[in-house]
């Protein structure tokens, strides 16, 4: 039996019967399809979503990046059991796709990407959009997704169509390999008819796979686990992925290890569960990282121990110190000259918690770390503390009015700028997902789109995307779609009038702030005076936002508790106390590498330069 559609018909029908199962929970695996249209998708693409609009629900989105942002946001809601597909038209439209592509794929979660591409049989050539590339007559601009995705393929004939799909959903379902997937679809293709076997369309289900690990590694692992004196765990984001939050309670209950945590992994325990010690590495907490410079084993579970983590090889610092890494991806498994423990975190952390038992860390050792954390807390306290009431907010006072305010069901969503730091540190993560930081890209502009695939995905919640005006100037566009379709997220929107943490970085490094402020520009070519006349809050409202401003610390307590009631898209607009002689947040306690210049006469960079020397001079490699 065969049925006769057209390329993209056939493509949107057989994502309809596409499924995921985990544990015995089962979900549609293309959940949606965002779309922006144009030459190249209007025809082929559009006109199939009208035909399926019954079983394939439509979101319209505003920038093709920002489409992906969204999309990220709900497959990662959905423990990437479930996802979104974005289509677009060919040119400018496919390549904005590139940076939420490589987020997707950085962050190892999965988006299928269905841009539109020129003419397959080349009846005018070139088309409008089309990039000529004189030695090569089959590249065009979608060939830049290629690096950037998990599984890339153009489409130019019909029957080509089955075996891609079927690959394509193979990566988006594959816990190691996922990402972006990204299908090219000429134009000509996609009204193409063909005569599809019904067998294509049959319902399929894709099982989210947890393998166990290698006994000999078991064994293995177990054994460096008990001969250490001072082990700490450090969660990423693959305990997330998981769902293991409950085996890796378990298991720093059993064993006493204290648990630290990466952007990816915080709130992988409760900030207030006995063996959480915060978050690790440049943005981290003193008390994990104290624990890390002392740490005899390090053991990773579900991280990818970038240069924030391991404060850019400067952070493991005990002279024996060895590493473990629990891993469903083998290449992050061995990094850091580690015994290898390749598993799904969950499982992995079951078998490693039952090989383990009866072992148990030192009584002095929890003692020690435990005090820590209740001094850092003490920290926190004082930063979130806001003596006067009426003054206008720091930073660190604007998340601790936020920190009152919520419960365990709202989620909290962030990715650039100074933000990240003070939330690494302070935020006190009360449930496993409403820690919500993207900081594999560390991508501007991905905080209000992913509050809407976040959204979607758990409409029931409170979702906050947290926004720097920085961020904001980046992305705003996405607020115009939440107001079409009533997704009632709040933005939290942070103005300092200018790049901080970027601000920050560049007088540390000698660059002397040059260029991170919005102020007005000198005859020579410095940046002082009053901020800009912007006004992002009338933008916003321009947009449809309802817009609450806040002008102390006492204002903005209640605008936030107003917007956490509202039931349509709101944001509270608040201008923050930038002065040097304000506390903010504690200083970084630990490194990062960001190179200095070698050379220069101006005294900042040379001051910086000598400070850079002495800590590099501290980089271990883990061999």
């Amino acid at each position: 039996m065969t049925t006769r559609l057209t390329v993209a018909q056939a493509l949107v029908r057989f994502l309809t019967a596409q499924h995921t199962e985990r544990d015995g929970e089962r979900r549609r695996l293309i959940g949606a399809t965002w779309g922006i249209f144009g030459h190249g998708n209007v025809a082929g693409i559009g006109q199939a979503l009208v035909e399926y609009a019954g079983v394939m629900p439509y979101h319209q989105g505003r920038n093709e990046q920002s489409m992906v942002h969204a999309a990220v946001g709900y497959a990662r809601q959905c423990g990437r059991l479930s996802a979104h597909a974005v289509t677009t038209s060919i040119g400018p439209g496919a390549t904005n796709l590139v940076t939420g592509a490589a987020l997707a794929t950085v962050n190892h979660l999965p988006v299928l990407l269905l841009p539109g591409d020129v003419f397959a049989t080349r009846p005018a050539d070139p088309v409008l959009q089309q990039l000529e590339v004189p030695y090569a007559g089959d590249v065009s601009v979608n060939d830049t997704l290629r690096p950037v995705s998990r599984y890339f393929d153009r489409i130019t004939r019909p029957e080509q169509l089955i075996p891609s799909a079927l690959a394509a959903m193979r990566v988006l379902t594959d816990p190691v390999e996922t990402g972006a997937v990204t299908l090219a679809l000429p134009q000509d293709v996609q009204a193409e008819a063909y005569d599809w076997p019904e067998e294509f369309f049959a319902e399929r289900v894709w099982t989210v796979r947890r393998p166990g690990p290698d006994p000999v590694e078991l064994a293995r692992a177990a054994a460096a686990v008990r001969a250490a004196r001072r082990p700490l765990l450090v969660a990423g984001g693959g305990v997330r992925h998981s769902r293991a939050e409950a085996a890796l309670a378990a298991f720093a209950e059993a064993t006493g290890i204290p648990v630290a945590s990466t952007q990816a992994g915080k709130g992988a325990l409760r900030y207030d569960h006995p063996r959480d010690v915060g978050g690790i590495g440049h943005t981290g907490t003193a008390t994990a990282d104290e624990l890390a410079r002392t740490a005899d084993l390090v053991i990773g579970v579900g991280t990818r121990f970038t240069d924030f983590t391991t404060a850019s090889g400067t952070l493991f610092q005990h002279p024996d110190v060895r590493f473990l890494h629990l891993n469903i991806a083998p290449h992050d498994a061995h990094k850091l000259a580690a015994l290898p423990l390749v598993a799904d975190a969950r499982t992995g952390l079951e078998e490693l918690s039952e090989a383990l038992a009866p072992y148990k860390a030192d009584d002095a050792y929890t003692d020690e770390y435990t005090a820590a954390k209740e001094r850092w807390e003490r920290r926190v306290d004082a930063c979130f503390a806001s003596p006067d009431p009426d003054a206008r907010p720091t930073q660190p006072q604007v998340l601790g009015a936020l920190d009152a305010l919520v419960d365990a069901s709202d989620i909290v969503i962030n990715a650039a700028g100074s933000l990240p730091g003070d939330l690494h540190k302070l935020w006190r993560a009360r449930s496993r997902d409403q820690y919500h930081l993207e900081y594999g890209y560390s991508c501007m502009g991905y905080e209000i789109p992913a509050a809407l695939g976040v959204k979607l995905a758990a409409p029931e919640r409170e979702v906050w995307a947290l926004v720097g005006d920085g961020t904001y100037l980046m992305m705003p566009t996405e607020i115009v779609t939440a107001v079409q379709e009533g997704v009632a997220i709040k933005v939290l929107l942070v103005q300092n009038h200018g790049y901080a943490s970027i601000g920050g970085l560049s007088a540390a490094v000698g660059g002397e702030r040059f260029g991170t402020a919005y102020r007005f520009r000198t005859e020579e070519g410095t940046y002082t005076g009053a901020p800009l006349p912007v006004d992002l809050a009338a933008n916003a409202a321009s947009l449809g936002m309802r817009v609450l401003r806040a002008n102390s610390v006492r204002e903005l307590r209640a605008a936030l508790a107003e917007a956490r009631a509202a039931d349509t898209p709101t944001c509270v607009y608040v201008e923050t106390e930038t002065s040097d002689t304000v506390s903010g947040a504690p200083e970084a306690q630990a490194w990062w590498d960001v190179p200095v210049a070698a050379s220069a006469t101006r005294t900042p960079a040379v001051t910086a330069r000598e400070q850079y020397e002495r800590h590099v001079s501290t980089r271990r490699r883990h061999l």
